[in-house]
């Protein structure tokens, strides 16, 4: 995005973002700023110190601030972290080192693991936030312990021709009109929450870096990945087609479980109030299998 921000664009953003901490995040939250090669990254996380870490990257434009469902159902066992992306909207700050590549992200999202501690996490990515999770096991599965894909796109695989077409005026030329017409067309006017899709909004706004983009992991990658995953997919979402995708993944990765949730829409996810639910039950029960074991 080229588009300049300006001072109100900014902190309209930014009000919008801490709102939906305040009014959404659980009590308790903790905010901390992490420095990485590509510049500080922020970490909204809840849940027991101590506990196993479970990190959890959003999609395009949602920020960190998306997850307020999933941290106060899943910080009840795990210590929580939501990342906001770095070159996104959000509280986190680019540095003079662009990430540029698949090999960028790999190396910011390493740095953010080493903060956390010497241990392996569990990684839960949604959208693109699925697409870096993915790379980022494959490049380094010991660092995972279990993954997570809510919606993954450009892992298994392509956009629908529609939702592109659909997508286009709103990436050429953003602003809050076109988004809320975009979401409102691929969610089939699902009620968003209010207060997240008016911060989703206010990101329009903002100048992004343009995003890393590559071909989807090789058969044979995908393959040879041990990390046991649990792939959610939106039964409705206009973006891919759930069962291609489903097919792909059963047949590509080893120790996937594949779950469609029916009823929701690619970007009404992780959020949309009646598959919540359904959502965090899927995913403490696919954690929770791990602690058993």
């Amino acid at each position: 995005m080229t588009r300049a921000t300006s001072a109100t664009d900014a902190a309209g953003f930014l009000a919008a973002y801490d709102e939906v901490l305040a009014a959404r995040w659980p009590a308790g939250t903790a905010s901390t700023q992490i420095p990485t090669p590509y510049g500080t990254t922020r970490l909204n996380s809840y849940g027991p110190e101590g506990a196993p870490p479970l990190l959890l990257l959003p999609g395009g434009g949602a920020t960190s601030t998306v997850w307020y469902a999933q941290a106060a159902a899943l910080g009840r066992t795990h210590r929580v972290h939501a990342v906001d992306l770095v070159g996104e909207p959000g509280r986190s700050a680019a540095g003079e080192r662009p990430v540029r590549s698949v090999e960028d992200l790999r190396g910011w999202l390493d740095a953010v693991l080493d903060a956390l501690g010497p241990g392996p996490v569990a990684l839960c990515g949604h959208s693109y936030g699925g697409w870096i999770a993915l790379h980022h096991a494959l490049h380094a599965p010991h660092r995972v312990r279990r993954l997570v894909l809510v919606d993954p796109t450009g892992c298994f695989a392509g956009f629908r021709p529609r939702y592109l077409v659909r997508a286009l005026p709103m990436l050429l030329r953003p602003d809050a009109a076109r988004t809320r017409a975009f979401l409102a067309w691929e969610t089939g006017h699902a009620a968003l929450d209010p207060v997240w899709l008016r911060m989703r909004e206010e990101a329009a706004g903002l100048p992004w870096a343009r995003p890393v983009t590559g071909p989807r992991p090789s058969p044979e990658a995908l393959r040879g990945l041990g990390v046991p995953a649990l792939v959610l997919l939106a039964g409705q979402g206009r973006a891919q087609d759930a069962s291609r995708v489903g097919a792909a993944v059963n047949r590509l990765l080893p120790q996937a479980e594949t779950v469609v949730l029916p009823g929701v829409s690619h970007h009404a996810l992780p959020l949309y109030g009646p598959v919540t639910a359904e959502l965090n039950r899927r995913m403490e029960d696919f954690l929770d299998a791990e602690a058993a074991a």
